[in-house]
This record gives C-alpha cells, structure tokens and sequence, in this order.
C-alpha cells in the first residue's frame, strides 16, 4: 500500500498523463460529519464521471444528519458500504483523503547541501516541528526543485531564476498520525475496497482546484466543525492556519435560538443561506447566524493573509472556496465584501466530462466534492 503521500507534489513538476491501466477509480472523503465520494473514468485520456455522492455520519452516531461524529472503523465501513451500494459503485480502487487536523504540513529552510546530506538532515530538522514521537507519525518530505524555489523568491522568469544563487533549500515536510492511518486503512479493509494511496486533503484540494498556479492564491476549506486556510503558489503548500469554527456553528447557532432540531436548522440553513435584507423569519434567523459564524472565520483568514504577505512580500489577489460551507447561498459577495479579494467557487467536476443536464447540479455541489475529485484525478494520473 502507498503511503507516499508528497508522491504528488513531486509530480506537479511533471507532465501528467492520465493512466490507461486503470479504468474506473474511487475517490473517497471521510469528514467528520459526511463521507463523499466520486467514481471517475479514465477515457481515451480523459476523466469522466460515472457517479458520485454523499452520506451523512450522524444516524451512524444516533445523532442527527449534519451532525460532526468520531465514528469507529466498523461505523465508518457501514456507512460507506451503502453509500457504494446507493451510488451504484463498480470499481473496489480508490485513494483516501486524510484529515489536514491529523496532519502536519510545513514549509522549511535548511542549509544548501548537497542532496545525499539533505537526505540525513531533513528527517532531523522535521523532528523540530512534530509535537509527537516521531514513531507515532508517517514522515516525508519534498525539496522543492531550484527553478521553483527562484521562482517563490522573486525570479521574474526561469532565464533570471538559472542565475540566482539560493542560501537556502526550501523543503516541504508532511506527516500522518499513524492511528489516523490504522483506522482509515481498517476502515477501507471491512468495506471491501482497495486503497491505492492514502493523502492529506490538501494536496488534493489542490489538484482539484489550483492545480499548478503561477500567482499565489489562498484556499478557504470551509468544513463542519473548522476551517481551513491554505496559501498556494506554484503548486506549493507555501503555508496552512486551522480556524476552529465551522459551517455546523451556523446550524447550531440557529437551533439553539430557534429551540428547532438539528436536522431542520440545517435543511433551513441550505435553503435561505446568507442572503442580507430578507423579511422571512427563519431566513432573517439564518442570515443572522450565518454571518456572525462568517465574519468570525474571514476575519481570521484576513489576518492570517496579511501575515503572510508581510513575511514573503506577496500579494494574495484571489481565493478559492471549498468544502461543504462554500455551497451557502450568497457566501461568494459576502466573502469578497469581508477579504476584498476576487472570490472564486471551487468547481472540480470543470475537470471531468459529465453530462450536460447535471452542470448546474455538479456546480452547485462541486466545493463539497474537490477533495474527493482531486483524490480520483491522481489515481487516474499515477496507476500503472
């Protein structure tokens, strides 16, 4: 089983074809709330949708729908297996999304030696910044190439970057909790799947969404019970901020004032969204709720792009929504009113051919999905 989970940044490097080899794969997102999955199809060289969905993990806890679980792997194995059944999935091969919580992602600088010695010193200074034995982990990591680095440094084009000399060498560090590790993979076992890779949601968000951008740009993972800020530039992890609040503080927020279920806080939320000056009620409640779980989630990803662009004297001139709390209705203008940024949607499936009379739905639910495309998009890239 691959636990190379960096095997994909080197390959941003590279050209990529997709695979032949392998017909249909399966990517699948295990959150805290919903598992989601997409089954591509590798065609004459291109992906193409066969299926997807999406289950929820709350009556798996005897808890309502949109609830956040700690599920064990036989819960979470159950719930998967009937969403294979109810999606209509016919391929076992598929990567698995990591949660960026049960992970370590971290760019660092380390002498400019020579690559046998970067391989003795790397693992040393990557011990520095994991707050675990590092026998409880998954290590690895990915010296950026020369080019990219010049590039991240201010190189204005590759002639400049072959004349430039670096003090430093930039290096990408990751690591997995290795019980994160032992739970998906018993998890995928009892569900009867064949797991190709498993890989910290980052990496395929980015994929997905970003790909190998130029410009630096920021991604706002907006989940169930946190968010995620991750800041991206040549399709590097430059930096990442957790913000512990998340798109069900809205549901709950509005359940408890409201003295509703979860479930119907929740089926109001998706319908009245953020939308300001509305006179109905449960929309007013909700817009409400809405914005002060919004304005408390943007204003920390505006401080922390503010930092960011003091320390690397970069500008962040657009960002890339994603995750289920991206799909609520009126959050784009609300978003570009509180970052003052060019606000962009997350739309995976932009990636795939699917039919024409699912674009609109497929665009709607797209930000919930770009880890889970982003997974299946590798599998199709790297199997042999």
């Amino acid at each position: 089983m691959d636990l190379s989970f960096l095997d994909q940044a080197k390959k941003m490097f590279e050209k990529k074809v997709l695979s032949r080899g392998v017909e249909s794969v399966l990517g699948i997102d295990i959150g805290s709330s919903a598992i989601k999955l997409v089954q591509l199809k590798s065609s004459q060289g291109t992906a193409t949708l066969e299926t997807y969905g999406e289950i929820s993990l709350g009556p798996y806890a005897e808890k309502e729908v949109g609830q956040a679980t700690n599920l064990p792997p036989e819960k979470l194995a159950e719930a998967l297996k009937t969403l294979i059944t109810e999606a209509n999935v016919t391929t076992d091969v598929c990567g698995v999304s990591v949660p960026f919580a049960s992970s370590l992602v971290k760019l660092i600088e380390v002498p400019p030696l020579d690559l046998k010695k970067l391989q003795t010193v790397v693992p040393i200074e990557a011990r520095k910044y994991i707050p675990v034995p590092i026998s409880e982990v998954q290590l690895d990591y990915f010296i950026i190439p020369e080019t990219e680095q010049k590039l991240f440094l201010g190189a204005k084009n590759i002639n400049d970057a072959e004349g430039q000399e670096l003090k430093n060498r930039m290096v990408l560090i990751v690591a997995m909790h290795n019980d994160i590790l032992r739970r998906y993979t018993e998890t995928i076992k009892v569900a009867g799947l064949n797991a190709e890779f498993f890989e910290i949601e980052v990496f395929s968000n980015i994929r997905s969404t970003v790909a190998h951008s130029l410009a630096p740009v920021a991604i706002i993972d907006l989940g169930a019970t946190t968010s995620k800020l991750y800041l991206v530039e040549l399709g590097i992890v430059l930096a990442s901020h957790v913000i512990p609040v998340g798109s069900q503080d809205i549901t709950k927020s509005l359940a408890k004032s409201t003295h509703m279920t979860m479930a119907k806080a929740e089926e109001i939320k998706r319908q009245a969204g953020i939308l300001s000056g509305v006179e109905n009620g449960d929309a007013a409640r909700v817009s409400h709720a809405a914005t002060l779980t919004m304005e408390q989630i943007f204003a920390e990803a505006r401080r922390v792009l503010l930092g960011f662009q003091r320390k690397y004297n970069k500008v962040i001139t657009k960002v890339i929504l994603t995750g289920g709390g991206a799909t609520l209705k009126g959050l784009p203008e609300f978003a570009r009113q509180q970052l003052e940024l060019e606000i962009e949607v997350a739309n995976p499936f932009l990636h795939v051919q699917a039919p024409s009379f699912l674009q609109d739905t497929l665009e709607q639910a797209g930000p919930d999905f770009a880890v889970s495309v982003g997974l299946a998009l590798r599998v199709l890239h790297d199997s042999r």
